[in-house]
This record gives structure tokens, C-alpha cells and sequence, in this order.
């Protein structure tokens, strides 16, 4: 008797392996596209969120800029509501659900005018002797020789001609970087453009809660004379060679103190030990102020947006504009 064999049944393991193999591609494939759509889900949250955040710190921006158009009386000092956009930030938690905005304002009139330093090829001896004592205070680890040259860097970038000032650089320096490129050879038109220069690095440009940092001492929207009844305290120090950490912090509780006059440059004079500090008369003013510095950021959680600005009080106008984060 013959037996015949079944062919199908001998099939059967073939068609489980086949299955097997099938199962073990679509698992990996389902558990990508899985990942994929999460991350996109994540990645539109993310937009969402960043935009909120942007017109939270838009919010922000606007209302200090506000407070500084508000402001009255014939000159700027620290005792303003501009001055103290702490306050301003402090409500910004109950305008939000889960976000809120941190705000400071800065009169950029009382910063070393950056720009007034270089006049074609001439350089104003007095801005330049700021600069150097400036980068010469404690925080940025310079020494005097230093200083000096990175204050010449910045007159060469400036000044019109390719000679070397000093220790300083023309396009034939940056030529040979290894990115090369040119001196300016005329006025800055943001104040990052600094980091272009032979010798500035980011530690001496970018303040930090523990340094200081050129970014906020130095504005490019002065006048040539600087505010002393709003300049930061080691823009006070760079003003002579007389003023120490000790006579800023006096002249600084003076000027925020109510009731004590600021209508004239000199009334640093009227504090106990400051009587025999000279300024240059030229060097100071106590006008009212036209460009403030605004840098408002938008806050939720771990995610942040900065929106920073400079605008003109009179007419209103924003000189410049950039968000962050």
C-alpha cells in the first residue's frame, strides 16, 4: 500500500518562521512610528509653548517701556518706577496662569557711549581713559596693559585708516584668522559686534551673576556726556581714578535715596570723603534720557524667552530689537 505525504503539512513550519519574521519587522516599525509621533506631538507643544512665552515676554517689554514714556520731572535718577522693574515683574504672575515675565531697564545714556570713542581718525582722549580704567576694575582680570591694548583693538576696528594704533589690529590681523575678515573701519552697529576684536572674548563681553561684563556697561545710543545719576557703579569708578568701590556704593545710596537733590553733575561732592573727587564737567550730565535698554523674559517651568531692545523715549521708538531662547 502506498503512502502519500501531505505538502501543506510540511509547510508549517516554514509558515510560522514567515510570521515570526513578519512580527519581528512591524513590532520595530509600529514602535518607531510610535516615537515619531510622540516626538512631533512634543515638538508642536514646544512651538506652542515658545510662542506664548515670546508675547509673555512682548508683555513685559511694552510695560516697562511704558513706564520709562511715563516717567516726569526734568531728569532720570534710580528713584523712577523704570528703575525699579522688579515691581513691574512681581505682578506679571497674577496676569498669567502658569507663566510670568522678568523685566529690567537700563538707561542706556548712563553707559561709556561707545561710538563717541573714534570721530573719523580721532580719537576722544576721554572716552579712551574710561575704557581703560573700566577694563582695569576688579571682575575683569585685566591688567593695565591689557586693557590697554584691547581699548586699542576697538579705536583700530573704528578709525578710518589701517594704521596700528598701539597694540591694537587692522584688517591685516583678521585677514589672517581662520575665518578671515576686515576691520569695521567705522562706528559699530551692535555692541556683539565687539567680539569681532583682537582680544575680547566672551568671559570680558557677556556679563554673569558672578562678573561683570562689557554688554552692560557700554551702549552705543549715548550722547558723549554720561547720566551720572543713573550709570551702573563701575561706569561710576571709570569716571576718575578717585572713585573706588567704597565712594560708588555712597555715591550709589546717595543718588537712590529720597529727598537728596540730583538737579546738578556735582552732587556727588555734598558726600562725607567724596568732596575732593574731581569729574570732568564735560564728561557727565543729568539731562533727561532718550534710549533705554529693555530686556524682558518670558517665563513657564524650565522653558524661557528673552526679548531684548533698545527704544527712544521721545518720539517713542524702538532702535532695536531681538528675541532669544
Amino acid at each position: 500500500m502506498k503512502t502519500f505525504l501531505n505538502p501543506f503539512r510540511n509547510n508549517r513550519g516554514a509558515a510560522l518562521i514567515i510570521v515570526i519574521l513578519i512580527v519581528s519587522v512591524l513590532i520595530p516599525v509600529a514602535l518607531e512610528l510610535n516615537r515619531s509621533t510622540r516626538v512631533d506631538i512634543y515638538d508642536a507643544a514646544n512651538l506652542s509653548d515658545g510662542i506664548r512665552l515670546t508675547y509673555v515676554a512682548k508683555s513685559g517689554f511694552h510695560g516697562a517701556a511704558a513706564l520709562v514714556g511715563n516717567a516726569r520731572g526734568d531728569y532720570d535718577t534710580l528713584r523712577e518706577p523704570w528703575a525699579n522693574a522688579e515691581a513691574l515683574s512681581a505682578q506679571s504672575a497674577s496676569l498669567f496662569s502658569d507663566a510670568r515675565f522678568v523685566v529690567r531697564v537700563s538707561d542706556e545714556h548712563g553707559k561709556i557711549p561707545l561710538n563717541k570713542l573714534v570721530t573719523g581718525n580721532t580719537v576722544n582722549a576721554d572716552i579712551r581713559e574710561m575704557l581703560v580704567r573700566l577694563l582695569g576694575l576688579p571682575g575683569f582680570d585685566l591688567n593695565p596693559k591689557q586693557a590697554g591694548e584691547i581699548v586699542d583693538a576697538i579705536i583700530d576696528w573704528m578709525d578710518e585708516d589701517e594704521e596700528v594704533t598701539g597694540a591694537g589690529a587692522e584688517s591685516a590681523y583678521y585677514a589672517a584668522q581662520a575665518f578671515p575678515y576686515a576691520a569695521k573701519n567705522g562706528p559699530l552697529d551692535c555692541i556683539e559686534e565687539l567680539l569681532m576684536i583682537k582680544g575680547m572674548t566672551g568671559e570680558i563681553f557677556a556679563p554673569t551673576e558672578e562678573r561683570p561684563g562689557l554688554a552692560d556697561l557700554l551702549t552705543l545710543h549715548g550722547t558723549g556726556a554720561l547720566n551720572i545719576n543713573t550709570a551702573p557703579k563701575m561706569v561710576l569708578m571709570a569716571l576718575s581714578d578717585g572713585i573706588t568701590q567704597e565712594a560708588a556704593e555712597k555715591m550709589d545710596l546717595y543718588r537712590r535715596a529720597d529727598g537728596n537733590d540730583l538737579s546738578g553733575t556735582d552732587w556727588y561732592k555734598k558726600i562725607s570723603g567724596l568732596g575732593n573727587i574731581e569729574i570732568k564737567a564735560e564728561m557727565i550730565e543729568n539731562q533727561k534720557s532718550n534710549a533705554f535698554r529693555i530686556v524682558s523674559t518670558g517665563m513657564a517651568g524650565q522653558m524661557e524667552r528673552t526679548v531684548t531692545g533698545v527704544i527712544q523715549r521721545s518720539p517713542f521708538r524702538i532702535l532695536t530689537w531681538r528675541i532669544d531662547g
